[in-house]
């Protein structure tokens, strides 16, 4: 049986989507939640990944399974094994035809960029920030250059890795 899951999560403390050596991704976490609550080792395939501190909202992912569970449970057993960012939103039954990356229909992402005269606290990883006034006209001019797809959403704090001592 072939399930896909909607996941969300706040990147913050990940090394992105894809599995690593570290073990510091999403997908490391996911993997082991799912396969503690089904007590065997489960494989996720997603939709796309993202990179180091990337936050998501219903990213897509498939599993291959033979065990049987109603969906609710599914969602809230492997929700228990998860650290508070990430959570499984829903899970359903897809045709074995159904692949998480070649069956997607779209992406969509958004940045947000804060422009105030202090810091953001209570927004702090969670949107870019500038205290200068931008100029819209010239931030509309270059949008107009910009690419038609874009391939990640980065908070606006870069992970430990990354940062500036």
């Amino acid at each position: 049986m072939r399930l896909a899951l909607g996941i969300s999560y706040n990147g913050q403390a990940y090394d992105g989507w894809q599995s690593q050596p570290s073990g510091r991704t999403v997908q490391d976490h996911l993997e082991a939640a799912l396969s503690r609550f089904a007590a065997q080792r489960m494989a996720t395939v997603c939709a796309g990944r993202t990179d180091a501190g990337v936050h998501a909202l219903m990213q897509v992912v498939h599993l291959d399974t033979g065990i049987r569970r109603e969906d609710f449970s599914r969602v809230r057993g492997t929700n228990t094994f998860l650290p508070p960012d990430i959570a499984v939103e829903w899970a359903r039954p897809v045709p074995d035809t159904f692949h998480a990356r070649g069956s997607a229909r779209g992406r969509r992402y958004a940045y947000v960029l804060r422009e105030a005269p202090v810091r953001p606290s209570v927004e702090a990883g969670r949107v870019g920030w500038v205290f200068r006034p931008l100029d819209q006209q010239a931030m509309e001019a270059a949008a107009a250059h910009r690419p038609a797809s874009t391939t990640s959403l980065r908070s606006a704090r870069p992970p430990a890795s990354r940062r500036r001592r």
